[in-house]
């Protein structure tokens, strides 16, 4: 077993911690997140954000562990990436462990060896208004936020704390008008925009609970 898959807390295939294919020019959108499970709201997020943000892929980005969330993800990496895979469905929406094989915990850590082997690539972080919310309780927020662009997506019940939250107020000179988010790409860091759509209500929270339910007998 390698150090990444024992960070992975199981055996996945090579092929699962591989960054996708890419070139330089492109931009890219990188969706974080445990995907435990993944839905249509991860798909939702991501048709929009290509769309808006004028990306040519999304990446979602499945992490062996989330460190605010430690009794949240299941450790069985490899059974969410191809979970995601199978919602994904969309051939610019690329699915990938590689945070295992970086061997980092953090987001923070992650785009700092991540993004140096991303040369000549365009990112923007994704993330929804329920981060947002709790942004500044990251490790190395300022640092994320200085490392490239993000995009919030609104949840229900979250805008106005999400918009409100320590981290929206400290980055509040670098948030730009959502019709000039076809942008958002290539403009320096920090920069950021709350996009409204989707509107999207499921959570992987309250689907891992239901499924949780059920495993025990519940209805």
């Amino acid at each position: 077993m390698t150090a990444a898959n024992a960070i992975a807390g199981e055996v996945a295939p090579p092929s699962d911690l591989r960054l996708p294919p890419f070139v330089a020019g492109q931009r890219i959108g990188l969706f974080g997140g445990s995907f435990d499970p993944p839905h249509e709201g991860h798909l939702a997020v991501s048709l929009v954000a290509l769309a808006a943000l004028r990306l040519d892929s999304v990446w979602w980005l499945v992490s062996p562990r989330n460190p605010l969330k430690p009794n949240a993800p299941s450790h069985d990496l490899a059974r969410r990436i191809a979970a995601a895979r199978t919602v994904a469905r969309h051939p610019r929406i690329r699915v990938t462990g590689v945070e295992a094989a970086l061997g980092t915990a953090y987001t923070a850590e992650t785009l700092a060896r991540l993004l140096p082997r991303l040369a000549g690539v365009a990112g923007v972080w994704m993330m929804g208004a329920d981060n947002l919310e709790n942004f500044h309780r990251w490790r190395g927020w300022q640092a994320i936020a200085a490392s490239l662009p993000i995009a919030v997506f609104d949840r229900p019940g979250t805008a106005l704390s999400a918009l409100c939250s320590p981290a929206a107020h400290a980055l509040a000179r670098a948030r730009i008008d959502p019709g000039d988010a076809g942008a958002l790409a290539t403009k320096p860091p920090p920069a950021w925009v709350f996009l409204t759509a989707p509107h999207v209500a499921v959570s992987s929270t309250a689907l891992r609970r239901h499924r949780d339910r059920l495993a025990n007998g519940m209805s």
